[in-house]
Parts: C-alpha cells; structure tokens; sequence
C-alpha cells in the first residue's frame, strides 16, 4: 500500500478543456473523477436513502436475480471476482431498464439511471475524438455508436455489510477486479474503501468527494482499443485503518456495447460478456 495519492485527474465537466484532460487521465491511470457535472447531488441523495430502507428490509428477497437474464436482487456472497475463490463480501441489485424493478423503490432510480447514460454518450464521445486515428480507425464503429440499441447497460446497486467477524480468511468487500465493460461511471460511494492499483502494483486510495463521479475504464474498450486505453485493477478494501465497521454503498453505472458488436477479432461483446459471467460465478 502507497501512502501517496494517485494522479488521477480531477475534471471540471463545463472546463473547456475536459475531454483532452479527462481522456489523458483515462490513459495514464484508467481512471478520472468528473466535478461539475450534470447529474443532481439531491437525486443521488434521494436515491441512496431508498435503497438503504430496501436492503435492510426482507422486500429484497422477492425479487431474487434470474441468472438467464441477471435481473433482480443478488444476495450477500455471490460473486467472486475473476481469478478469486472467495466470495465478495456485499449484496447488490442489477437495475435494467427491461428487468424487475421493485415496488418499494421510486421512480428516482430511473431518472438517474436515464440521466448517467445520457452522460455517458458525452463521454465516450470524448474518448473518441481525442483517441489517435491510428488506435481509432481499428474500432468496429465509433465508440458511441457501440451502446446504441443495448440490453445490457447497467446499474448496480451494491450494499457493503458491516463486518461481524465471522468472514472468512481473506474475503473482502470487493476482490481486485476489472470491470467487463467499456466504461464505468461511479456514483461517490457513502463510505470510503476504492482503491486503484498503479503500473508498479502499489495500492492507492481513491477519493471521490460527495457529487463527484469516479469514470474508470473497463476491459471492452482495453479490448477495443488494443491495450491503449488499459482496464484498471480495483478493489473495496474492509474496514479498519480508518474506515468505520458500517455499511457502504455505491452505485456504479456499466455501460455495454450492443450484443452483437465486435469488439476485436476475437470477441463479440456479448462473446465477450457471457465468458466473465461465468469466470465470476454470476452465470453456469
């Protein structure tokens, strides 16, 4: 673990010179943090205090995921990050616009969800403009092209349980991973615990002040991109040195590319997909 903070750029979304600032970050680290943005402060409020009520409620147990289609509620230890035994240690719910939505919660989670994926258009569109044309004329089509018509874009709500000293050995809230994705913005989280690993394989807290956004890349657009755009390795550390044994939740919106997009010459996304489903215990 390094003491010292990682470089990772923050954005001001209204600055002139944001998409060159933000896709440079995204470059060097994998990861930026967007001020400014669009996306209300008092709706993340409003959101996170309805799902705090739900999973602490046994509403959440009718609505238990559907492995086919990854709807629903995902209950405490049921994912491993890929390459990882152990089970996470959280329990989350995977927000489609098609799939189950439950009746305990507003419409909020909608118009956020809607709101983020509007923003994430601009952001790819970004990463397109400012990705060299001889990386970028390797894409199957231009970047925000890709999601148009997707099934699959998603937001997760995710619940960290204090711990109760019952875990097992080395389990933690959240295995070093990279995300499946193209690009993954993330909603500030209520407690801290993200960290990011650097190119000399030192850990590095993330801080993502409250309205703050955390964008990282994930390994579609590494694939995409062949390695320009790298997927960051990423983990939830427990509590302890200076974290509060209490929950922690966090919103992270997965944007995919449309099923049938060709990501490299070796994967559709949906090729791409249904593989880390089962590399992380989500799919048979």
């Amino acid at each position: 673990m390094s003491d010292r903070p990682l470089n990772v750029r923050k954005i001001n979304y209204r600055a002139p010179n944001a998409p060159f600032d933000f896709t440079r970050s995204l470059r060097e680290t994998g990861f930026s943090v967007l001020n400014k943005h669009p996306i209300d402060k008092c709706l993340i409020d409003t959101v996170y205090d309805e799902w705090k009520d739900f999973f602490n409620s046994n509403h959440k147990k009718k609505y238990l995921y559907n492995e086919k289609n990854q709807d629903g509620f995902f209950p405490f230890e049921t994912e491993n990050a890929k390459g990882h035994t152990l089970k996470d240690l959280k329990e989350f719910y995977h927000i489609y616009p098609w799939g189950r939505y439950p009746s305990e919660i507003s419409q909020s989670t909608k118009t956020l969800y809607e709101q983020l994926l509007e923003l994430t258009s601009t952001l790819l569109s970004w990463i397109q403009n400012q990705t060299p044309k001889s990386i970028s004329t390797r894409f199957s089509m231009p970047l925000p092209e890709m999601i148009k018509g997707s099934r699959t874009n998603l937001l997760r709500i995710i619940h960290y349980p204090p711990l109760n000293g019952k875990e097992q050995h080395g389990a933690i809230r959240g295995a070093a991973h990279e995300d499946i994705n193209l690009i993954t913005v993330l909603v500030a989280g209520t407690k801290p615990g993200l960290q990011v690993k650097d190119t000399n394989g030192l850990w590095h807290d993330v801080s993502c002040d409250p309205g703050c956004l955390a964008i990282n890349t994930g390994d579609m657009l590494q694939e995409v991109s062949g390695g320009y755009y790298p997927s960051t390795t990423h983990q939830v550390i427990n509590p302890g040195e200076g974290i509060d044994n209490e929950s922690r939740y966090s919103m992270p919106l997965f944007l995919h590319p449309e099923d049938s997009v060709r990501l490299s010459k070796k994967y559709t996304a949906r090729q791409y997909l249904d593989e880390r489903l089962r590399e992380i215990g989500l799919k048979g």
